[in-house]
């Protein structure tokens, strides 16, 4: 169960990405990309960013600035995005309002910086969308304010 697409000789192709993922999450990934579109001035790129533990995903940017990664899964995905220290007390601010899944994600991060770190988002359902991108608000500044979910 969620293994990742992990041959980085074999570029996936879409087909090859929704095959491995199914046409729920394919979905699910078009949401998230449709919000981050109303959010930011969105780049994606196709990448084999960390290794043979990780494999394909995209990487999404703003500008110059990594927003997350999302890596294919079978299945389903997950969203990478790392939290640095400076952003730490505004995400204890989000914590309040999200849900003990989002808690228990950013309590489990792995470190990095002396507060921060990363999280790793298994998006099963809309409303972990909605929560992973309240994590990627927080690492960068959205160019709106509000977004009707």
């Amino acid at each position: 169960m969620y293994e990742r697409m992990l041959d980085k000789l074999n570029i996936p192709t879409l087909e090859n990405i929704q095959e491995t993922i199914g046409t729920a999450a394919m979905k699910k990934i078009y949401r998230f990309e449709t919000y981050l579109k109303e959010l930011y001035d969105l780049e994606r790129e196709l990448k084999f960013p960390f290794g043979k533990n990780y494999g394909w995903g995209y990487k999404y940017s703003h500008k110059n600035k990594h927003l997350c990664y999302l890596f294919f899964e079978q299945g389903g995905f997950t969203i990478f995005t790392q939290i640095g220290d400076k952003q730490v007390p505004e995400m204890k601010t989000k914590l309040v309002i999200l849900s003990d899944k989002a808690k228990e994600i950013w309590d489990s991060r792995y470190p990095c910086g002396e507060y921060g770190g990363w999280i790793n988002f298994r998006v099963h359902r809309e409303e972990d969308i909605i929560e992973v991108l309240e994590f990627i608000k927080v690492k960068v500044k959205p160019i709106v304010k509000t977004v009707k979910y």
